[in-house]
């Protein structure tokens, strides 16, 4: 296989289109640039070059080749720069997985705090399910992660980046609407769609937990995974449902949201994941900063 070296003689000498100034250009002598420039066209297997006296030329092969052979060097230049710049504390590129609900919450903010705090960080975002986050740092194909709390790992850690509580989601038109407040036992009976107890388990938990609690039994007509189609139900007037705050920000012309009265620990959490022994210094740079800056808080 050619070498890189071959490949910058090649391309000296397309410019040029002369072996003397490409070789001053390269700062060698001319038989040894010659030689690269034979080695590579063995290895390619076609004439790259014509030469006739001391005119040099690219053949049909040779302007095709160059063209490859300039991207090739590019490349390899922006692959050498980026693994330098990803041992800087403050510059360097980091994959950020991210749940879907975390897109009408806090990765808004989380991105243009980090364009403001650190402009030489690139942000490659992956959306993905919590459980896929942790397998994928495991992994080693993210480096931080926005899910939703998880059982303890031994080679992640995590910390909580926002706590906000459910609210009551319901059509305009709905008796409840009325109050100000609704009281967990106004749900008893009331057609109610709620979260899918396999695929998303913990917000699940904590509704079914916190109605078992107190004793509440609504009617479920729906269960689904993601908010947005939950809410998209309760614009359809197919029933009311339980969600985090953040999915008024979901608009829905038919959709209105209440808090609910004297309920403690009907709240949900988003946590900032990653690993344990990361030893890539812009990821470690950007927790700690996002630790900081987005402390959980209701």
């Amino acid at each position: 296989m050619f070498q890189l070296t071959q490949l910058r003689c090649f391309v000296a000498v397309a410019s040029e289109l002369h072996f003397g100034r490409a070789a001053v250009l390269l700062n060698m002598t001319q038989p040894p640039l010659t030689r690269q420039i034979q080695l590579l066209e063995h290895e390619v297997g076609v004439q790259l070059l014509e030469r006739s006296g001391g005119a040099v030329r690219l053949t049909v092969a040779g302007r095709i080749f160059l063209r490859e052979a300039e991207d090739i060097l590019r490349r390899s230049q922006a692959a050498t720069l980026a693994a330098r710049r990803a041992m800087q504390a403050e510059a360097g590129s980091v994959t950020m997985g991210f749940i879907p609900a975390a897109s009408f919450t806090i990765l808004p903010q989380l991105l243009a705090f980090v364009r403001a705090r650190l402009p030489d960080v690139h942000l490659v975002l992956r959306e993905m399910q919590s459980v896929d986050q942790i397998e994928a740092l495991g992994a080693d194909r993210i480096d931080i992660g926005i899910v939703r709390p998880f059982a303890p790992r031994s080679f992640s850690a995590c910390a909580p980046l926002l706590r906000e509580p459910f609210m009551l989601a319901m059509p305009l038109e709905h008796p409840l609407a009325a109050q100000d407040e609704v009281p967990l036992s106004a749900l008893q009976g009331q057609a109610f769609i709620e979260f899918c107890p396999s695929e998303s388990r913990y917000l699940y938990e904590i509704v079914a937990g916190q109605l078992r609690a107190n004793g509440v039994a609504p009617e479920t007509v729906q269960t689904l995974s993601h908010t947005h189609s939950i809410l998209a139900l309760v614009d359809a007037n197919v029933g009311i449902a339980l969600v985090p705050r953040s999915a008024m920000k979901l608009r829905y012309a038919n959709v209105c949201f209440k808090p609910m009265a004297n309920v403690t620990g009907l709240d949900v959490e988003l946590h900032l994941a990653w690993r344990r022994e990361g030893r890539h210094g812009v990821a470690n740079t950007l927790r700690e900063l996002l630790q900081g800056a987005f402390p959980a808080a209701d």
